[in-house]
């Protein structure tokens, strides 16, 4: 069985350091911008996300791509 994966969504997400809990554990926040352009690349991706950090008062930890696709029988 023949099985092919179309890509139907892609979002990018900063994942930025938000401060201590009570046990002194770093918190995390995310800000997710979905409807990227599917065709964009990783480094445009890395551009746009380094040119949003420098908007933020909070600490960048990790940027993340995720793409969703359905899974189709051929």
């Amino acid at each position: 069985m023949a099985v092919s994966a179309d890509k139907i969504n892609t979002q990018l997400q900063l994942v930025f350091e938000d401060g201590l809990d009570g046990k002194g554990n770093v918190k995390y926040r995310r800000k997710t911008f979905g409807n990227v352009k599917m065709e964009a690349t990783e480094e445009q991706l890395y551009q746009v996300a380094v040119a949003l950090e420098s908007l933020q008062q909070d600490l960048l930890s990790t940027i993340e791509k995720t793409d969703r696709s359905v899974l189709v029988d051929l």
